[in-house]
């Protein structure tokens, strides 16, 4: 088990880090000749994880202040997928340009962020030099005037403690947080592939051991990469429910009963964004499938809670459909969902 004791220690810089790292990576799949299809991952200097079912293979970046892949303040440090490859299809990578482990977005998917309707727990509350909690991440300190940016690198002052247990077919983070503003919790996501076939999970648990409810969002920014080609014609998204955006996605996409479109290869720096609605309160309704029409192949996505928001976000290296969960927990209960990845190739190619 990898245990990391994110304690309060800052830097000149401002950035606080554990004073007991995990250095380097370590996999209980090492000597399994299987794992050769996410071994060109970028970065692979920092800790990492490798998970096989014989059938996907599996690369995860682990949290670790001073080393980690990411130690920026928006995303959760756990789970951090950087490549899973099934029959010679990739789903996931580095969809940016630059890397810099302290920029909000220098981070692989699917990630998630927990979300409050101020940005972070206590952020409107506490005023500039004052301290709030993202979860996932820690606590954080307010070091601008106004409302929360989650491009700002907010200064890390307690991550609490994170364990990691390793096994061949699933990875489990807890992180566990005592902050002074009466928000405390207990953490835990397992990353899990299915024993045989395509089926990637992502289970969570947060207790709230604190005095204070906890009320946030959490999504998973998706950060898809159908083996690495940009977004176009023979991509596309759709739902079990007629998507209705908030505002125009032509030219780069268009509408089409049930899915989104991609019309044209889009740019360097175009985007094709927007909120959507049509969703019921139903959880049947949480099912998103982004497909490669044209290589027959693609992703589906399903949970067990229903969709409070969603927001679709593409460039032209990545596709990112953003579900948001809602939660609120009382203290002393405990919420839990889980949040199902089925990658869908068969044997001729053909997507499901």
């Amino acid at each position: 088990m990898k245990r990391l004791n994110l304690r309060r220690a800052v830097l000149a810089m401002g950035f606080a880090v554990a004073l007991r790292p995990v250095l380097g990576w370590a996999t209980p799949l090492s000597a399994d000749k299987r794992i050769t299809q996410c071994s060109t991952v970028p970065h692979m200097d920092h800790p990492h994880a490798r998970l096989s079912n014989g059938d996907i293979d599996a690369l995860i970046f682990l949290p670790d202040a001073l080393h980690g892949y990411y130690r920026s303040s928006r995303f959760d440090w756990s789970g951090v997928i950087a490549c899973a490859m099934y029959r010679n299809h990739s789903f996931w990578g580095e969809w940016f340009h630059s890397y810099d482990p302290t920029v909000n977005d220098s981070i692989t998917g699917p990630v998630e962020e927990f979300r409050s309707v101020d940005g972070g727990l206590g952020y409107s509350e506490t005023a500039q030099g004052g301290l709030f909690v993202k979860i996932g991440v820690g606590v954080l300190r307010r070091d601008m005037d106004g409302p929360y940016e989650f491009g700002h690198p907010y200064p890390l002052v307690d991550g609490g403690h994170w364990s990691t247990q390793i096994k061949h077919r699933s990875i489990s983070f807890k992180q566990q947080l005592q902050s002074p503003m009466g928000i405390a919790y207990q953490y835990v996501k397992v990353i899990q592939l299915s024993r045989h076939g395509a089926i990637l999970t992502l289970e969570h648990k947060l207790k709230n051991l604190g005095s204070m409810p906890i009320v946030t969002d959490v999504y998973d920014h998706d950060f898809f990469m159908l083996d690495g080609q940009p977004t176009g014609p023979g991509m596309e998204v759709s739902f079990p429910f007629v998507p209705h955006p908030d505002q125009p996605l032509e030219p780069a996409a268009s509408v089409e009963g049930r899915r989104i479109v991609y019309n044209q290869r889009l740019a360097s720096g175009q985007t094709a964004a927007a909120y959507l609605t049509g969703y019921s309160a139903g959880a049947s309704d949480y099912m998103i499938r982004v497909e490669d029409r044209k290589s027959h192949f693609g992703v589906e996505q399903t949970a067990d809670a229903p969709i409070a928001k969603l927001y679709l976000w593409s460039i032209r290296s990545t596709i990112s459909p953003e579900a948001y969960i809602h939660l609120n927990i009382m203290p002393g209960e405990t919420a839990r969902w889980t949040i199902h990845y089925r990658l869908l190739v068969d044997a001729e190619g053909a997507a499901h």
